[in-house]
């Protein structure tokens, strides 16, 4: 699995992370924003990502 994790702030300058499929689909997503980029990776981790 070639998936592409991407860490970002929004609009709320609230970390969120995402899940891009090889094909550039979003396949998964943070539903709701961390004000600490540790705890978005923290969360993204329980969804599948390993750094």
């Amino acid at each position: 699995m070639n998936d592409k994790w991407e860490f970002y702030l929004d609009g709320s300058k609230e970390w969120r992370w995402r899940r891009i499929a090889s094909n550039g689909r979003i396949v998964g997503a943070s539903s709701q924003g961390y004000f600490n980029k540790s705890d978005c990776i923290a969360n993204a981790m329980r969804n599948g990502y390993n750094g």
